[in-house]
């Protein structure tokens, strides 16, 4: 277990252009306890924490400047275990719904972008984060006909803010050669309206007609979608993300790894990347394996790895697309859409596995978490082999007795506190008390020694750590509801949500040993906040904002400039 100690620290910077010392007083938050508070120093080397130690350190060193950092705490930078950097920069590129509070006020701010962008005619328009829940005026999902209102020049794509949604209008449904009929897609659903005629609502795999329809990205729009989305990971303190980004080029994955690829040459990329490899069918994934990826192949000197083959089970809870066992309690004739067959699913788990590839697999509800254990278990069983590493993203609606096989099985479980924010305000009507009792129970992931991290699913929510962690310690949504928190029993300390965003998160990336904590001979990642996490309250640490981010001994990030 870790601690926060009060110390003094000496960092060593090596920025582009010169070397420079900073001394001062800090507090780090070090992997390692220690017996007592003491003075702690730290010295960077050559991209490495070269010591990590008592003052004797100083001994040898001479240094150029002192600068008091007045308290303020040192922390290991965070890593971002599940996110979408492409989906992100589209998000700070697009049009963002995440504010709309009604269904006029969607159509009002999508005509006025379009207007405002010239956008010709015929050109697909996108836009994210819309919420049925948050309308005013009529809380349902918008169709053809509300977007319609906008524009029938310009095709629409606006994406729920949960990602497993689309709706398009009448210009989408004839470009795509549905406005009168649809078929049905397996694994996915296409809504209609009393007529039988598409209402422009695309459900999880049937997304994919209109995703397919929608003009290929070039190597240079992914380029710079990438670094909008690197920014914003900056300014949070998040230097390593694993993201799934084949899904927003499904047709061309060399594409994305090409356009990693010219950023690292051109020193353009900042961040470490680690591929959570979106290949939802088996033909891809020969593909991908044929020619030579795999988990750990990377380029950049490890600035971006290929990291687990990434599969949807299921849907999002929001949208009622969550698979779960029993019907939903607010709508019984649902249960929610499996993405795959049982024995397509286990195809691909196997493939992966057999070749030593990670998995990682998206499963939300309680039916998707026992349907992706089931294929992983098979996998194992019939392919024995140390250290996979295999885990769930989500796992939201579980049972004490899926934790337990959890545990058997030795998976890491990809946990979003912050979903709390929205979903503590559906998680009674769509579940049932009943349900929600062993709902998002994340004290009990850790007490079951489950290895656990944490992310954002970003632009599901925010890349704010300070959120995520604030939501880990309280159980409340940002406005600090409900007073005493939900299931307060199942609060993290301090210490446990830090390590859900360091070096729990390395271990997700095999790279526990060489990353994640202040520790000697580990990369020099960390953070300077403006506030002393330990003595912030529980309620305030949202609040808490990066002033400095380092990696490997780097300043990409200086809120005081």
């Amino acid at each position: 277990g870790g601690t926060i100690i009060e110390s003094t620290g000496m960092i060593k910077t090596i920025d582009d252009s010169d070397e420079s010392y900073l001394l001062g007083s800090l507090r780090l938050f070090l992997e390692n306890p220690r017996p007592e508070s003491r003075t702690i120093f730290f010295i960077v080397e050559d991209g490495q924490f070269a010591k990590v130690g008592n003052e004797e350190l100083l001994a040898d060193i001479n240094y150029d400047e002192k600068i008091d950092l007045k308290g303020k705490t040192v922390l290991p930078a965070f890593f971002e275990t599940h996110m979408h950097i492409l989906s992100l920069g589209m998000l700070l590129k697009d049009i963002n719904h995440n504010d709309c509070d009604s269904i006029q006020n969607l159509i009002d701010m999508s005509r006025k972008y379009i207007e405002d962008n010239k956008v010709p005619a015929g050109k697909w328009v996108r836009g994210r984060g819309w919420n049925h829940d948050k309308f005013k005026d009529e809380p349902r999902f918008i169709t053809r006909y509300d977007l319609d209102k906008i524009t029938t020049e310009h095709p629409l794509c606006f994406v729920r803010t949960c990602g497993h949604v689309i709706v398009t209008n009448s210009k989408g449904l004839e470009l795509i050669g549905m406005s009168e009929s649809a078929p049905e897609i397996e694994g996915g659903q296409i809504d209609l309206d009393e007529n039988g005629r598409p209402l422009g609502i695309f459900r999880e795999r049937a997304r994919a007609c209109i995703l397919d329809a929608i003009p290929e990205k070039e190597t240079e729009e992914i380029k710079d979608l990438i670094l909008l989305a690197q920014e914003e990971a900056l300014a949070h303190g998040i230097v390593e993300i694993h993201s799934d980004d084949f899904k927003d080029v499904p047709t061309n994955y060399q594409k994305v790894i090409q356009a990693y690829r010219e950023l690292i040459e051109a020193g353009k990329l900042k961040i470490r990347v680690y591929e959570q490899c979106n290949l939802p069918a088996v033909e891809k994934i020969r593909d991908f394996l044929d020619h030579g990826y795999h988990t750990g192949w990377n380029m950049g000197n490890g600035l971006f790895t290929l990291g687990p083959l990434k599969l949807l089970s299921d849907g999002a809870l929001g949208a009622r697309t969550a698979y779960l066992n029993e019907p939903y309690s607010d709508v019984p004739s649902q249960r929610g859409i499996l993405q795959f067959e049982t024995e397509e699913l286990k195809s691909m788990v196997k493939i992966c596995h057999e070749a030593g590839m990670q998995v990682a697999i998206h499963a939300i509800g309680d039916g998707a978490v026992d349907e992706v254990m089931n294929a992983i278990e098979e996998a194992k069983v019939n392919y024995p082999r140390l250290n996979e590493r295999h885990g769930i993203i989500h796992c939201q609606v579980t049972t004490p007795e899926q934790l337990d096989r959890m545990k058997r099985l030795n998976l890491i479980a990809y946990i979003q506190p912050i979903f709390l924010n929205y979903d503590l305000k559906i998680l009674d009507d769509r579940l049932g008390a009943k349900r929600a009792a062993t709902a998002y129970d994340w004290k009990s992931f850790l007490d079951k020694g489950l290895h656990t991290t944490g992310s954002s699913d970003c632009p599901v929510e925010s890349l704010d750590i300070m959120e995520n962690i604030y939501a880990a310690m309280t159980r409340k949504d940002l406005n600090g509801n409900p007073a005493g928190g939900w299931k307060p029993e199942q609060d993290l300390t301090l210490e446990e949500s830090l390590r859900l965003f360091t070096i729990n998160s390395a271990y997700a990336c095999f790279c526990e040993d060489s990353k994640g904590s202040i520790k000697t001979g580990k990369s020099a990642d960390f953070v300077i906040i403006n506030e002393d996490i330990r003595n912030t309250s529980a309620d305030e640490i949202k609040n808490i904002k990066i002033e400095k981010t380092y990696l490997a001994g780097k300043k990409l990030f200086d809120r005081t400039v």
